[in-house]
């Protein structure tokens, strides 16, 4: 069957007839958040999500052990679901394994529980396998990836923009929306932060202007904070330095450039807790980011301790305080910090 956009999946099961099941194809981590709250919304009843929501990853070997799940009555709910993650793992199995995946696969759907609604979910699929077109012939396929053409990622960001504003009953100025779409870079789920952070600032005009924007928000069109993130992790104050100067001339706002970094040090302690070799598509499941940034991120954090972490988190807030409070220079506070995030830890820690 042909794939369907994201933004039509809850006009789907809102018809009421159970889709038994789905595969969610593309590598958008919000999208893909967003199809999987809008099922178990509507399949699960809160009360009963512990027992009727599952999930298991091809990519571990459970995939027989999901679909003997799919076939097991649920506990307490008349409908369960059972999410399959890297689906895009069997296609580089072995073929002896990738044959046994198919088959399994393939007599499950052939007859699906009636109680359940199997979901599959995989970053890419190549549609001349086996894997590829079996799933493409009993699911229903749901496209949450974006695409590389950038007209469509910013027109999508552009409209979830908007419609994220709509929600906390703010709008934006003419132009303001595509702004924050360009200076997120396309990044769905930073997008969503960020509104949510403007949306808070501009409460009582209900309106978000292009300066808000431009004063609140750090810009990906000419850098990305994980770069600095690879400065800082490895301890190069020289260039973090220069880094810093050339991000202050272009004009980027010293208040905005502290809430990112704080928030890229909330994503890298968020990120050393994640155990074992990942990929980007696994850590974007685990951090709610873009893929590529993901795994930035979990690259960098295995580069500082926990301690030397949570000191720059601290040393981040503290910096955030003193330059709201306007007692200090805004350049040399910023240049202190540089200083101290890439200092030795016991100095880090200690300031």
């Amino acid at each position: 069957m042909p794939p369907i956009p994201a933004a039509e999946l809850l006009a789907r099961i809102q018809k009421g007839k159970t889709i038994p099941a789905l595969l969610l194809l593309g590598e958008e981590p919000y999208l893909r958040d967003v199809c999987r709250a809008q099922l178990i919304e509507h399949y699960v009843a809160e009360a009963s999500r512990t027992w009727a929501v599952s999930r298991y990853s091809a990519d571990r070997g459970e995939l027989q052990a999901a679909l003997e799940q799919a076939q097991t009555m649920p506990m307490l709910s008349p409908q369960q679901i059972v999410f399959i993650e890297d689906g895009e793992a069997i296609e580089s199995m072995n073929e002896a394994r990738r044959d046994e995946a198919v088959k399994l696969l393939d007599a499950y759907l052939s007859d699906p529980a009636p109680f359940t609604v199997l979901v599959i979910e995989a970053a890419a699929l190549d549609q001349r396998m086996k894997i590829g077109k079996l799933l493409a012939e009993h699911t229903l396929v749901v496209q949450v990836g974006l695409g590389d053409n950038a007209n469509t990622r910013l027109a999508a960001a552009v409209s979830l923009a908007r419609s994220l504003a709509g929600e906390r009953d703010v709008q934006f100025e003419k132009g303001a929306a595509e702004d924050l779409a360009e200076s997120v870079g396309g990044d769905l789920q930073r997008l969503k932060t960020e509104a949510e952070k403007l949306a808070v600032y501009v409460s009582g005009k209900k309106l978000i202007r292009r300066a808000d924007i431009a004063a609140l928000v750090i810009s990906e069109k000419s850098t990305t904070i994980w770069e600095l993130a690879d400065l800082l992790a490895t301890r190069q104050p020289k260039k973090s330095l220069e880094f810093l100067d050339r991000l202050l001339r272009e004009g980027e706002e010293p208040l905005s450039m502290l809430g990112a970094m704080a928030w890229m040090y909330r994503k890298l302690i968020e990120a050393s807790e994640i155990k074992g070799a990942v990929n980007g598509w696994q850590a974007a499941r685990a951090l709610g980011m873009a893929p590529d940034r993901a795994q930035l991120a979990v690259e960098n954090a295995r580069k500082m301790s926990k301690p030397r972490l949570l000191a720059g988190l601290q040393a981040l807030q503290k910096a955030d305080d003193r330059l709201k409070r306007g007692s200090d220079n805004a350049r040399t506070l910023m240049e202190f910090l540089v200083t101290q995030l890439t200092a030795p830890d016991a100095r880090a820690a200690g300031n």
